[in-house]
């Protein structure tokens, strides 16, 4: 279990993130054509898992816009924006905003990812959602950085996450 706040208050999750050096576990999650996308989807591609509560939130909004800016000079990277909003939200955000360059996926079904990753809030207002985090994998699946952010309200430190695939 992680302790993160949200806006001061402390706020508990269901787990840790996979370390550096693990292996990071499967998922299957909802794409925005409801088709179902797993981890093994992504093999042999660099991945950045960008884990939010909802992409209806500035802080979230903005890290998705953020990784879709970067993405573009990322070689050989998949940025995967998962949250527990429904495909439909996802898909709404990424055509206004204009976002193709990450692939936003949906744990609405089971929050099965966010008890495997241990970013579920069990806690506060927000619980049942994902902590903002991020995550990144290389070729094989292996983590290779990861970051519980420590207050919601806060941006990731995306330098730290891209620094590790320069």
């Amino acid at each position: 279990m992680a302790t993160i706040t949200l806006g001061g208050n402390e706020i508990s999750t269901s787990g840790q993130l996979p370390k550096e050096g693990e292996k990071a576990p499967d998922f299957k999650l909802k794409a925005q054509d409801l088709s179902t996308k797993s981890l093994s989807d992504f093999k042999g591609s660099r991945v950045i898992l960008n884990i939010f509560p909802s992409i209806d939130t500035n802080v979230c909004a903005t890290s998705v816009r953020k990784f879709n800016e970067k993405a573009t000079d990322l070689e050989n990277t998949k940025v995967l924006c998962i949250s527990r909003d429904t495909p439909f939200a996802q898909k709404r955000f990424a055509d206004d905003e204009g976002t193709d360059k990450v692939i936003n996926l949906s744990d609405v079904i089971d929050g099965s990812f966010g008890k495997t990753y241990g970013v579920t809030m069990t806690s506060g207002a927000m619980e049942g959602f994902h902590s903002r985090a991020v995550v990144v994998l290389d070729e094989e699946g292996n983590v290779i950085h990861s970051q519980q952010v420590p207050e919601i309200a806060d941006e990731p430190d995306y330098l730290s996450a891209l620094k590790t695939l320069l």
